[in-house]
């Protein structure tokens, strides 16, 4: 059980690009953001610091590390280092980064000659300039992301969110399936069946895409199993969408009535637009850990649903502060 800090409500902040997030957090736990001062110098340069008083306090530090129009995921990157940093000088008790979309954990293993283990390096940076805590969702490798730190992590998961909505949207329909779009993602999908079966009262189907990637070439495959009625693909991410595409493809071709794709992260990037141009899915259910700001606005209205995280980190946070336990938060 985590250590209970302080019956004071802890201290919240949250860098600029994730503060839309952080007042959402900050509302369901019932307080205000922290004040910072961030600056960028003509150079290109940056300083931030925290302008309450962390002195031996309970602090948390939102930033989701995603690109955008303004900053790089690197960019972002190190402004959140540094701002730890500030706060350990400033003799903060505690400092829990709380970082929803985590970036460079795709590249978690060698898979060429000299590759890097970036995940690795990632935990690294933090680990240097002191963070004690690191609270994330759906990385996409756990056991490489649970080997890679060795300061503490909680790691939480959008299942719940996505079964919730599923169990009252398909709540009449008497065929659903439950479909991987790859091999390597076959226990989340079946996590994910278990779940919203149970949520439903019935026995689920489940099938599987097989893939293969070399190069970051995609090679998709065959569909593995039967899929009728309305098909759920379960995935951590959607970058270029190639990986949904190909799969809600076999899933029509397989006789699904209805197609909706299902991951936490929507970084859309790419082609990702033709997943709600096209025939291929009915719906893309999401979280907001990172916006989708590079969706057309107009598809994205019609074919993209946002699920808020923010209650399952603010609750994260709450159980973290006061030595609570985050079992019941993993568990559909």
């Amino acid at each position: 059980m985590a250590k209970a800090m302080s019956n004071e409500a802890p201290l919240l902040f949250a860098l600029h690009p994730s503060r839309t997030f952080g007042e959402d957090v900050a509302r369901q736990l019932g307080i205000s953001l922290s004040p910072c001062e961030e600056r960028d110098f003509e150079d290109g340069e940056h300083k931030s610091r925290p302008l309450a008083n962390v002195r031996d306090q309970d602090v948390f530090v939102i930033q989701s590390l995603y690109a955008d129009t303004e900053q790089s995921v690197n960019d972002k990157l190190v402004r959140l280092l540094f701002f730890i940093g500030a706060l350990k000088d400033a003799s903060a008790a505690r400092v829990t980064a709380v970082v929803p979309y985590l970036a460079y954990a795709r590249k978690d293993a060698k898979t060429q000659t000299r590759d890097p283990v970036t995940t690795r390096y990632v935990a690294q940076l933090f680990e240097a300039t002191g963070t004690d805590r690191l609270v994330t969702m759906d990385v996409h490798n756990l056991a490489a992301f649970q080997n890679a730190f060795r300061c503490h992590t909680d790691h939480l998961e959008a299942a719940k969110l996505f079964v919730a909505h599923f169990a009252s949207l398909l709540k009449a329909e008497p065929q659903i399936t439950v479909v991987s779009p790859d091999i390597g993602g076959m226990k989340r999908a079946e996590r994910f069946r278990q779940a919203l079966g149970r949520a439903l009262n019935r026995e689920l189907k489940m099938a599987c895409m097989e893939k293969a990637r070399a190069k970051g070439v995609l090679r998709a495959g065959r569909l593995i199993g039967e899929v009728a009625g309305h098909a759920i693909i379960v995935d951590d991410l959607i970058s270029t969408g190639g990986t949904l595409w190909h799969a809600a493809i076999a899933c029509r071709e397989s006789g699904a009535e209805k197609v909706y794709a299902v991951a936490t992260h929507g970084i859309f990037v790419g082609t990702a637009n033709r997943l709600l141009s096209g025939t291929e899915l009915d719906k893309i259910v999401v979280t907001d850990t990172v916006p989708p700001f590079r969706l057309d606005p107009e598809l994205a209205r019609n074919k993209l649903t946002v699920l808020s995280a923010a209650p399952l980190f603010a609750e994260a946070i709450r159980r973290i502060h006061t030595g609570g336990s985050l079992v019941e938060l993993l568990e559909v």
